[in-house]
């Protein structure tokens, strides 16, 4: 269940300490600030300077994603990130079907793109040579995106197989999206980012030109550029490939609250698996401030640090109590157990406890047993020196994960379109490392009752030895 939120940090366990070659390394890279600025027609671009090597990335991200679409629709912002690789039209001649690829490649880079609930992101790594060239490629996508019916008749078939594959063949991405669709009602989270099958065959090529035509706007849109440049120049290619594309009205973002639920929500899903499998989900706040934290976004920092105690490095608590049955009175009762805080988003957030019983255990022996590591935590707190290894690790991670310039400019962009500011980062980690047990223990007693959890069940079915996993083919399947 954790994949399906995006998390500020990405927990791993890092051995050892933070090395003195990775500090200086990571000084080197966060020594130019990033620097922000807006276009004549609303557009922003985030300029980050970066000179240890002569590569540049170029990210072009736009604030609409699944939580952007109408019931009937589900799918349409991740077909369309598929079809702006189908050409362009345009008074400079535009592009066939596949051709900003072979362009990019020929450039010496790579590109793709990947649709979430909040933004749909596209980004290019290119020589910083050739970032001018890009430059003039995407704003051209961007604001000329054009393509026969044909294409979108071929395309549509390969989202539907990638639904198939990554969704309806995989027992437990299934569980993921009906829980999902169970724990909201009114919120446009509950729809999967892929699309409903249903919604997808009877999509129409009209249906994505529309949410084009509503959401691709200057205003909508964010450019990121990070890497060996030079400021003033990527500056002035912006304001003339994308200053100069016309601005335009967004449509308006009405408001959909999850109402508030009074109960525990429990459903099931019996698919061909080797396991069976358990998710609980609760409803909690998300982090909407970052600058002024109020008591609600404390709470969300705190339960990321909760989420962290429990499953944020090898030997944590699920792992140690549940999987490998050590401590007083503890006994093995799961193959794997997981847990994960929904941080970040446009919408409402989750936090998801999940794991698989081991041999002999039942799903409800489990659930029982994921609930009774937060209610400990609630009782007792955490030690100082769990909360030091794990504020060590998020200090380590960051260290190395900002050695990648690819990850610097992927933060920007999606701070930018969770309207957080650019040191969102420093201000988040700042914050992490000042939560107390106390806070811990707080949010363990208040957020985990029965009237926002949501409770979902894999009940395994027998594999069929004849099936065979398909691949997933076209142009579209590059995409993520």
């Amino acid at each position: 269940m954790k994949r399906l939120f995006i998390c500020f940090f990405t927990l791993l366990a890092v051995c050892g300490g933070v090395q003195a070659q990775g500090q200086s390394l990571a000084r080197t890279a966060i020594s130019a600030k990033p620097q922000q600025f807006t276009l004549a027609n609303g557009m922003s671009l985030i300029v980050q300077v970066d000179r240890r090597a002569p590569t540049a990335v170029h990210m072009l991200w736009v604030r609409a994603g699944s939580m952007d679409e109408v019931d009937g629709k589900s799918g349409v912002a991740h077909v369309l990130e598929h079809m702006m690789f189908k050409g362009t039209q345009s008074a400079m001649g535009g592009t066939a079907a596949g051709e900003f690829s072979r362009r990019v490649a020929a450039l010496g880079g790579r590109e793709n793109a990947f649709t979430a609930s909040d933004y749909t992101g596209y980004f290019q790594q290119i020589p910083a040579s050739r970032l001018e060239d890009v430059m003039k490629l995407e704003a051209d996508r961007f604001a000329h995106n054009h393509w026969p019916d044909s294409e979108f008749i071929k395309e549509i078939e390969v989202v539907k197989e990638e639904r198939r594959m990554r969704t309806e063949d995989d027992p437990r991405a299934l569980l993921d999206e009906t829980l999902q669709a169970t724990a909201f009602v009114a919120s446009p989270y509950r729809r999967p980012i892929v699309g409903w099958m249903n919604d997808l065959d009877n999509l129409t090529p009209d249906d994505v030109r529309a949410f084009y035509r509503d959401w691709y706007v200057p205003a909508n849109a964010v450019v990121v550029v990070a890497g060996d440049v030079k400021v003033p120049q990527v500056r002035r290619w912006a304001e003339q490939y994308y200053g100069r594309l016309p601005a335009r009205a967004l449509p308006e973002r009405k408001p959909r609250v999850e109402p508030p639920q009074a109960g525990v929500k429990r459903v099931e899903v019996k698919a061909p698996a080797e396991q069976a499998y358990v998710a609980l989900a609760w409803k909690v706040p998300g982090l909407r401030n970052i600058a002024n934290p109020s008591t609600e976004d404390w709470d969300a920092m705190a339960l990321t640090v909760l989420a962290a105690v429990l499953d944020g490095y090898d030997g944590a608590r699920l792992q140690r109590a549940l999987v490998q049955g050590q401590g007083s009175n503890a006994k093995r009762v799961a193959d794997g157990a997981g847990a994960g805080n929904g941080l970040l988003g446009r919408g409402p957030q989750l936090f998801v406890l999940d794991g698989s019983p081991a041999a002999g255990r039942t799903v409800a022996e489990l659930e029982a047993a994921l609930r009774e590591q937060v209610a400990r935590i609630a009782r007792e707190g955490v030690s100082e020196a769990e909360l030091h290894r794990v504020k060590t690790q998020w200090m380590a991670s960051e260290v190395y994960q900002r050695d990648s310039l690819f990850y610097r400019a992927r933060r920007l962009g999606a701070n930018a379109m969770l309207g957080l500011p650019l040191d969102a980062d420093d201000r988040l980690l700042a914050h992490l490392r000042t939560i107390t047990s106390q806070q811990v223990q707080n949010v363990a007693a208040r957020y985990f009752g029965d009237d926002t959890l949501t409770v979902g069940v894999l009940h395994p079915l027998p594999l069929d030895p004849q099936r065979r996993a398909r691949p997933l083919g076209g142009a579209g399947g590059r995409h993520f």
